[in-house]
């Protein structure tokens, strides 16, 4: 298989990008600075794309490639990709979910954690006893009226899928009510369903978005919902930054209309809001949710799993189109 040419649109991992060289003659996207240039100069050769959450596949880069078979996705949402247009010219499409679900679950809680329990304001920041009688010092005893306890706390979660249902579990274990809203009720869950969002808010006090991102989706949390949840609500975010309207979050926790948020995706990735980086009611990750070694590669062995899998003919592990 190493004359089968594999477009792999931006670094992700370097366990991927060497099991990808090994195997494939690889074209790695961000070294031609004329890229279209380069699309038109292979569109001949390529006959694969490896993708992730942030540079997929448009109908654009599809088109220019008419040898194109499969995109395999080092991610589970596909939000990036152009499905219909996949599905329209029979190119196949795979994604890595289930290896990533329990990594993603536990930063939803460490994220919990972090946000009503200030540990990141905590961390190093001075708020230390500040001589030998153990006196609290004043920024101390302000940041410990705006710590809140975690357990007991009623969880909504937004999207009741893997992800959604291993971060319920692990909240149970908190002592959280559990309820959600999706498209749907799901007939094996005892967890109360909502069938409006706007009712899931006014009924929780941390909001958890674990939803896939489609057009439906997109700003499901809007001002609304953010104000429904309120001003000692806490929104986490680990689905994709476009579920949140990020202008009216922003807004909101600068003007104490929400409590705090937990983010670990945003809305124009990389960017990220300046505002945000001044609040103390908030946690600020770079997108680690599945970021583990042992995670990273199980999904990279998916990636490569597939692409081997198809131009074997052999089934595919994890198809989506």
């Amino acid at each position: 298989m190493d004359t089968i040419c594999v477009l792999m649109t931006c670094p992700m991992s370097t366990y991927l990008e060497d099991e990808l060289n090994k195997r494939f003659k690889l074209f790695r996207f961000w070294e031609f600075p004329k890229q279209k240039d380069f699309l038109k100069e292979n569109s001949n050769s390529i006959r694969a794309i490896v993708g992730n959450a942030t540079a997929g596949a448009d109908a654009e880069m599809i088109n220019s490639l008419p040898k194109l078979e499969i995109i395999s996705s080092y991610s589970v949402g596909l939000d990036k990709i152009d499905l219909a247009r996949c599905k329209e010219k029979g190119i196949r499409v795979t994604n890595t979910p289930d290896v990533l679900t329990e990594d993603v679950a536990d930063l939803a809680i460490g994220l919990i954690l972090a946000t009503l329990r200030k540990i990141c304001e905590c961390d190093r920041s001075g708020h230390f006893y500040t001589d030998g009688n153990r006196k609290l010092g004043k920024n101390l005893l302000v940041l410990w009226r705006m710590i809140m306890e975690f357990s007991g706390k009623k969880v909504g979660i937004v999207g009741l899928g893997r992800i959604g249902l291993a971060i319920a579990k692990r909240a149970e274990a908190f002592g959280c009510p559990i309820s959600y809203y999706s498209r749907s009720e799901k007939p094996d869950s005892n967890y109360k369903y909502y069938s409006n969002i706007v009712d899931l808010a006014a009924n929780c006090q941390i909001l958890v978005v674990a939803c896939p991102l489609t057009e439906e989706t997109r700003h499901i949390i809007n001002r609304e919902v953010i104000d429904v949840l309120g001003p000692k609500g806490v929104v986490i975010n680990i689905g994709r930054g476009p579920h949140i309207d990020e202008p009216e979050l922003v807004s909101a926790l600068v003007e104490g209309r929400l409590g705090g948020a937990g983010l670990d995706v945003f809305e124009h990735e990389p960017e990220v809001p300046e505002q945000l980086f001044g609040l103390d009611n908030v946690v600020l990750l770079p997108h680690v949710g599945s970021g583990t070694v042992e995670t990273r590669n199980a999904m990279a062995d998916l990636v490569i799993g597939n692409l081997e899998a198809h131009f074997l003919t052999k089934p595919l592990l994890t198809p989506v189109v």
